[in-house]
Order: structure tokens, then C-alpha cells, then sequence
């Protein structure tokens, strides 16, 4: 059976539900199938029908035109006013476009002119160039929205005569909290920081990783080849175990070199809390700042050391540079005073003046924070074996030995 043979209600309702086999070829073509739409609805004199036939009718067209719903009532509704289908073709220009290729350059050569000043900043530029100095060109951009500016600055016409790259914009990192760390007077949060020992064409030079105690100001300096995981993770492992005491915080500044899932894992792993320096607060790392001018420049300078000594270095670290630094070197412990006004004032008394070992020593319940394994007497030995002028002594002789191998060396190589 074709389409032509369907001629009563209850034939269509078959064809709808699928008892029916119907032969039947898509219509393409948009004015034949108006036309073989119009064909039906007289074929069975639609506007005659009760509502129930109606829907047949209406589920018959939308099964072989393919139009919805909404569309064929539409043209059923033309048809029961005119008494028949006439498509109307619309042929539409789209929006007038107001600002012209025109326009869009002379907005990019604006912003070249001006080093890309702010949207508002340049609308006003081209409010002045039209109402102030009578240049008629900027009469079209004088009106412009400052959102729609910004839209223009992304058009291809604009970025084929300009392009403009903006700063990379910091991403937040959920690794470390942003926070001054509040040991109060607990040995065991550090405060860490790098320092590079400079370039030479191009060439890195070695990196010390220095970390210091905030209450006893104990410190531990370490030295690296880079500061990449390869070398960092070891580096930090050898200079947490170095420590005499239960490290219970750890506090940097934001460079990559810490803030990342490594590190983060190394400090969970040993159940010691990340922080980081907040913005704008100089001092939330201060204490390990002072500390690379006053201890890690001193011993090694400013000039470039290649990064294959750093083992070399790290060894001279850890036989000389920091039992010295921890046993034999005073340091200032401040006090802090707090006036009337609520003001804090830090006061740095001679009498605090004291090694850090004597610091922790000083504590008080200081045996409690020890590590397992340690205890005042292994301590007291390594603190009195030798005299504060003897340990100089070895440390200066040593640091001699240590450059004139490392200058030597690189004598020869050269």
C-alpha cells in the first residue's frame, strides 16, 4: 500500500501504530511538501473533522513530513485561513553590524598608541579624540560600551593588527596553609629557604637549602646540585633527620621548589605541618632571611660555584659548617614588650645572647622534645668536645680547603 491508498481514519491510525505497511518516500524538497501536506489535510477535509481525527491527522503529517508539532500548526493554521500552503521564503541580512573593520583598527592602533591602557582609560581617549580635538574618525567609538571594548579587543580583525600577551596570572595552590606559623615557645617549627649560589654562562650554580628553628634558632644548612626532586627530596630527608628534636611544623615561602606534592607527601608522611608566606607579610619568613646573609654569605659569597661540588659542600656542612653554628655561635634571642598602646616592641638584651644548643638546653621540660635516641648528654659532648675558638679554627681551615679545591679545580679545567 502506498500513501495515496490512505483515505480513512482508521487506515492512518494503522499506519501510525505500525500494523499498517505503508510504501513511502521522504520528502526533501520543502514546496512539495507543502503541497503534499496541503494534498491531505483536503483529502480528509481536516477543518470537518471532530478534535479525536484531528490528532490522528496531525501524528499522520508529523510521521512522513518530519516537521514538529508547532510547525504544522502553523500551517494549519494558514491553511484554514487562506485555504492553502504558500511558503514564505525570508531572506535575512542578519544585524547591522555598528562597528566596522574600520572602527577595529582604529581602536588597535589606539591601544598600540597608548601601550593598552584600561577599557574605561580608552573609551575616554576616544571621547576626547572626537569631542575635544575633532577627529570625526572616533565619532563611532566615542559611544562604545567598555564591555563591548573588550569584546572588540578579542575580534579577529583587532588581533590580526595586534596582539597583546598579558602577564602570567598566579594559581592559587591548595598545597601548604597561608598562615605565620605560632610555635609558642615549642622548639620544632622551622623556618626554611634556598639560597643560589649564581650563574656563570648560562650555567647554574650550586644551591644551598638553609632551614632554621624559630624558638632555639637552631639551624641545619644543606647544599644541593638543583633544586629539582631528584636532589630536593634527599636534601630535605637529610636535613629533617639532622634536627635533635621532634619537628612539628615546617614554613617557606611559595616557590615551586617547596610548594609541590612531593614535599607535601615528605611532611605528611612524617606528620609535620605545611606552611607557606602569605602576601604582603615580609615577615612570616624573615628569620631564614636574615640568616642567609648573616651565616650563608658569609661562608660562601656570592660568586659562582658549579653544581657538581655540591657534594663536596654538603660534606663541609655537615662535619664543620653546622656543629659550629649550633654549638659554638651566640646568637640574640629577642624580647618582645608590648607598651600602653598595645604596641610590640622586640628588645634584643645581652643576657640573651646564648648558642642555640644553650637555647633549647634553657627550655623549659626541654628533654621532652627530643627525638628518641637523643638525649642531653649524647648532646653535651658533641657541645663541649672542642672550645668555640678551636671549632672556628677547624671551620675556617676547612672552608680554605674547600675553595681551593673548588678554585683549583677549576684552573685546571679551564
Amino acid at each position: 500500500m502506498k500513501l495515496e491508498d490512505l483515505k480513512t481514519i482508521n487506515q492512518l491510525e494503522e499506519f501510525i501504530s505500525g500494523t499498517q505497511s505503508v510504501a513511502f518516500t521522504v520528502i526533501d524538497d520543502k514546496d512539495a511538501c507543502y503541497r503534499w501536506i496541503q494534498r491531505e489535510l483536503v483529502k480528509f477535509r481536516y477543518p470537518t473533522l471532530p478534535r479525536v481525527s484531528k490528532g490522528v491527522v496531525m501524528r499522520y503529517l508529523m510521521k512522513v513530513s518530519g516537521y514538529s508539532r508547532q510547525q504544522l500548526t502553523r500551517l494549519v493554521a494558514q491553511y484554514r485561513r487562506t485555504g492553502r500552503l504558500q511558503r514564505r521564503q525570508r531572506t535575512v541580512s542578519g544585524f547591522k553590524r555598528k562597528y566596522t573593520e574600520q572602527d577595529i583598527r582604529l581602536l588597535a592602533s589606539m591601544d598600540e598608541r597608548h601601550d593598552t591602557p584600561c577599557g574605561p582609560a580608552l573609551k575616554k581617549l576616544c571621547e576626547r579624540a572626537c569631542g575635544v580635538f575633532g577627529e570625526t574618525q572616533y565619532t563611532v567609538l566615542a559611544s562604545i560600551s567598555v564591555s563591548h571594548l573588550y569584546n572588540l579587543r578579542k575580534s579577529t580583525a583587532y588581533t590580526r593588527q595586534r596582539r597583546h600577551f598579558e602577564k602570567t596570572r598566579p594559581k592559587v595552590s591548595p598545597i601548604g596553609e597561608r598562615r605565620k606559623p605560632q610555635p609558642d615557645g615549642q622548639p620544632g617549627y622551622i623556618r626554611i629557604d634556598t639560597v643560589h649560589q649564581g650563574d656563570l654562562d648560562r650555567q647554574k650554580g650550586v644551591y644551598h637549602i638553609n632551614a632554621v628553628d624559630e624558638v632555639t634558632q637552631f639551624e641545619i644548612v644543606c647544599s644541593a646540585e638543583k633544586i629539582s626532586e631528584r636532589y630536593l627530596i634527599p636534601a630535605l630527608e637529610q636535613m629533617l633527620q639532622a634536627f635533635p628534636f621532634q619537628l612539628l611544623g615546617f614554613h617557606s615561602d611559595n616557590g615551586s621548589e617547596y610548594i609541590n606534592r612531593r614535599v607535601a607527601d615528605l611532611l605528611e608522611k612524617l606528620r609535620i605541618e605545611f606552611t607557606k608566606s602569605r602576601s604582603r607579610h615580609s615577615n612570616d619568613n624573615a628569620l631564614a632571611e636574615s640568616k642567609n646573609a648573616a651565616v650563608v654569605r658569609k661562608q660562601f659569597g656570592y660568586s659562582h660555584i658549579p653544581q657538581r661540588w655540591a657534594p663536596l659542600i654538603n660534606d663541609f656542612n655537615r662535619l664543620h659548617l653546622n656543629p659550629y653554628l649550633n654549638f659554638h655561635r651566640p646568637c640574640f634571642f629577642p624580647e618582645t614588650h608590648t607598651d600602653a598602646k598595645g604596641k610590640q616592641r622586640k628588645v634584643y638584651r645581652y643576657e640573651n645572647l646564648m648558642t642555640p644548643y644553650e637555647k633549647l638546653k634553657s627550655l623549659p621540660n626541654a628533654k621532652e622534645y627530643l627525638k628518641p635516641g637523643i638525649s642531653f648528654e649524647i648532646l653535651d659532648k658533641a657541645a663541649l668536645r672542642i672550645s668555640d675558638n678551636q671549632a672556628a679554627d677547624q671551620l675556617q681551615k676547612a672552608r680554605q680547603i674547600l675553595f681551593k679545591t673548588i678554585h683549583g679545580q677549576a684552573l685546571k679545567t679551564g
